[in-house]
């Protein structure tokens, strides 16, 4: 048996609805559409359609077989194409979410560069801070920020980024420049709400990791808002320099206790583990992190 063909004529048998209707896209006569179901039945082990004198509908096992049906043969689709023609074009709709400020400032950017180039895939972007099911939720990419807990999803690096303690000049002027992190419990602190370890701050310093229990007067879920009120002169606060640097190289926000750095953070794409990844998000995984090689933070962190 050719399974690959079989899948071919299964996924054919699927979409027209009936074996009869399967021959004309497929060639074959109606035995033999039947027979190389059967057989792929057989090879499987489980059966793939429930068929009765008036229809043919999907068992769950064929339900799943199907949708990864689709993805190989669109795979060795593509691969045909691409060994034939190198200019081949990714199509069809591509759902992508990301964190709401870094999507924002960093990728919003990049999406007409990359829909210039492949005019034939459709963006949906969504952004939000949750953490949501690429499966469940029809996604082909996300990008996360901070340490993943998805054993199912595949992930590519894409940048990191620096949590970075400053304040505004005002807020110094009035309180003072903290020096070492227990002085930061002396101090008013602006929390991110979703911040993994809460208001336990952590530094590396010259003797190791330091922990310090912060007193947060005002905790928001959003880092722009965390951002503006530290702005606004309403205390410290622990933020990711691909938010700030713009604001610390301008000097409205500066920097506290550099001798003692604040935790690092992976930036990365997930996408949902299977080895026929389709063209489509194969091109934005390259396209992001090409774009991404040298993100403007890094580069302001290595001019100073």
């Amino acid at each position: 048996m050719d399974v690959l063909q079989a899948m071919n004529t299964f996924a054919a048998v699927v979409e027209a609805g009936s074996f009869v209707r399967a021959m004309e896209t497929t060639g074959f006569s109606k035995p033999a559409v039947s027979r190389q179901v059967a057989e792929l039945e057989t090879h499987l082990g489980v059966r793939l359609l429930h068929r009765t004198t008036r229809r043919l509908s999907l068992t769950d096992e064929g339900r799943t077989y199907y949708q990864r049906c689709k993805e190989i043969l669109q795979s060795v689709e593509e691969a045909g194409a691409e060994v034939g023609n190198a200019a081949v074009m990714a199509q069809g709709r591509l759902r992508v979410g990301a964190p709401q400020t870094f999507g924002a400032l960093h990728l919003a950017p990049l999406w007409g560069q990359f829909a210039a180039d492949n005019p034939m895939v459709s963006l949906d972007i969504v952004l939000s801070d949750r953490i949501v099911d690429l499966v469940e939720e029809g996604y082909d990419l996300v990008v996360r920020i901070g340490q993943l807990a998805d054993s199912e999803l595949v992930s590519r690096p894409l940048a990191r980024s620096r949590m970075v303690l400053c304040a505004s000049p005002d807020y110094l002027a009035r309180r003072g420049k903290p020096l070492h992190p227990n002085d930061l419990t002396q101090h008013d602190a602006i929390a991110y709400s979703y911040w993994a370890s809460g208001d336990e701050w952590h530094f590396t310093g010259p003797a190791g990791v330091v922990s310090v229990h912060v007193r947060a007067r005002i905790h928001a879920n959003s880092g722009d808002t965390c951002r503006a009120a530290a702005l606004d002169g309403h205390g410290v606060v622990l933020q990711p320099d691909f938010l700030i640097y713009e604001d610390l190289r301008s000097g409205r926000l500066v920097e506290l206790m550099p001798g003692y750095r604040g935790p690092e953070i992976s930036i990365q794409a997930l996408y949902p583990t299977r080895k026929q990844l389709p063209l489509k998000v194969r091109r934005l995984l390259d396209f992001l992190v090409d774009a991404m090689r040298d993100p403007p933070w890094s580069l302001a962190e290595s001019a100073k």
